[in-house]
């Protein structure tokens, strides 16, 4: 089974500074498993399936006939990828780890190399078992790499066990997303949500190294084989202090993270206020969420061919066809087991999507599982609390897309429609729908306005929906749908009753 990738590496920075690796070590140690090799009697799995890690082909991305002076210019993080395939077909392995290939390339990574473990279950002291671990080192040394890149979280054990046996860098998808989010982020918001982040995910992965980080000596009597005099204190050792400073640091980084959310929280009560509708745009990474915002609403964002091109949100304006205004939110990209690190972290960002009246829910027609982005996205909408808010599916990539992949997904979503962000197909239907399926508002009247009052009625064209507008000599006969507060200011002006003959 072969997995296609890119045949150049994506320009990028390198996963990771070089001494990451003692932050991604642990302190406890974990015990070994009694299955050694991951072989255990029974018919779960084919023999032949468990006796070796195969090899997935069309991963390699190394750079060929290069000059010396372009090789050290060019040569970027070498990796090999491997995965452990516990359920599904080999195909939902294969595809689980051509995305990890692709998140690899974002990061600025090569990748050398890919190789899938069948398992019931991931080993727990080095996640592929330790004879399998030597196998992978061989493949290390064979391909030259410095660095392998797991398709999983990694418990501090498994990490530590690992990097032991194949003695390279070990790094897991979840220190790879952060890497990738810690390059993307450009706002000061958003540069200290990823520092939170990283910092949660590298607090139980700290590890002492040396006799300078050993527990100092205990206050035992003058007769103790202690170190005697101005060795004794409080017994902190080093491991303990980076603790200490880190979760100070990350106590400091909420305490900002919820100062600049502020802002945020004014602007969004302000529409709030004045019952402007919001909608989301939310999908899986690279989607094709930037391309239809500025579809819609020519908001010239940045679009780029990259996973998590887009993290900080940003909020446009738009029209639907009949004239009402709505906000419409590009949000960060999504995707499979996304860290729980980044989903506490961003929460405040993706408030975005909860706090809205509709969501655009954008999945790539042309990727090879959609529904699996349709479910990775809707348990991140769930984690947000926006499960209740009605949704759309935007099916995008159409030019690209299988026409019976589309046909597939038509069948399975109740509230979808096929669009092309690039080419402009499907937009007009899908801002028909948004017109019709954005919440109204709950008031219908008919007011006579008088022409000194002008403001009532651009606030009726702004903030309602008006139904017909005549100018009379009085004023203006107005009759328009718009929400209690403002109706409230309307009836003032409502045309009095026929009197009684």
């Amino acid at each position: 089974m072969t997995i296609s990738s890119s045949s150049k590496p994506y320009p990028g920075q390198r996963l990771a500074e070089t001494d990451r690796r003692a932050d991604a070590l642990m302190e406890e140690d974990v015990a070994w498993s009694d299955d050694v090799d991951g072989e255990r009697d029974g018919d779960q799995h084919d023999r032949s399936d468990r006796a070796a890690l195969r090899r997935v082909a069309g991963l390699s991305t190394e750079l060929q006939d290069v000059t010396e002076v372009e090789y050290r210019q060019l040569r970027l993080e070498r990796v090999v990828l491997v995965g452990v395939w516990t359920s599904g077909t080999a195909q939902d392995a294969d595809n689980s780890l051509a995305e990890l290939a692709a998140l690899a390339e974002t990061a600025g990574a090569e990748v050398l190399d890919g190789v899938i473990q069948r398992r019931d279950k991931p080993d727990p002291a080095t996640y592929i078992g330790s004879g399998k671990a030597q196998e992978l080192r061989d493949l290390v040394l064979e391909a030259g790499a410095d660095t392998v890149v797991c398709d999983g979280e990694l418990s501090p054990g498994q990490l530590i066990h690992l990097e032991d046996i194949v003695k390279v860098k070990v790094v897991d998808r979840t220190a790879l997303i952060l890497d990738i989010f810690a390059q993307h982020a450009k706002s000061r918001e958003g540069k200290a949500q990823v520092a939170l982040a990283q910092m949660q995910y590298m607090l139980p992965r700290l590890r002492g190294w040396g006799q300078s980080l050993s527990r100092q000596m205990g206050g035992g009597g003058s007769g103790s084989a202690g170190g005697g005099m101005a060795t004794r204190g409080p017994g902190e050792t080093k491991i303990e202090t980076d603790r200490r400073r880190i979760r100070e640091k990350m106590a400091k980084m909420r305490r900002e993270i919820a100062e600049m959310q502020t802002s945020r929280d004014i602007q969004r009560q302000d529409r709030k206020r004045h019952k402007v509708p919001s909608v989301a745009i939310a999908g899986y990474t690279n989607a094709g969420k930037s391309s239809l915002l500025n579809r819609l609403t020519g908001a010239g964002v940045l679009v780029e061919n990259a996973l998590f091109a887009t993290l900080d949100p940003t909020v446009r304006r738009a029209e639907t066809p009949s004239g009402r205004l709505y906000t419409l939110a590009d949000t960060v990209g999504f995707v499979r087991h996304l860290p729980h690190h980044l989903v506490e972290a961003f929460r405040s960002t993706m408030e975005e999507v909860g706090d809205s009246d509709l969501i655009l829910h954008v999945v790539d027609g042309s990727h090879p599982a959609p529904e699996e982005q349709l479910a990775s996205v809707r348990e991140v909408i769930r984690d947000v609390g926006a499960a209740d808010v009605p949704e759309i599916v935007v099916i995008n990539k159409a030019d690209a897309a299988d026409p019976l992949v589309l046909q597939r997904l038509l069948r399975l979503e109740k509230q979808a429609l096929v669009v092309s962000a690039r080419t402009g197909a499907g937009i007009d239907e899908l801002l028909a729908l948004l017109d019709q399926d954005l919440p109204r508002p709950s008031v219908e009247l008919e007011v006579l306005v008088p022409y000194t009052q002008g403001a009532l009625v651009s606030r009726a064209h702004a903030e309602g929906e008006v139904i017909s507008e005549v100018h009379t000599e009085e004023g203006t006969l107005l009759k328009a749908r718009v929400h209690e507060a403002l109706a409230a200011e309307l009836r003032a002006y409502a045309p009095a009753a026929p009197s009684a003959t």
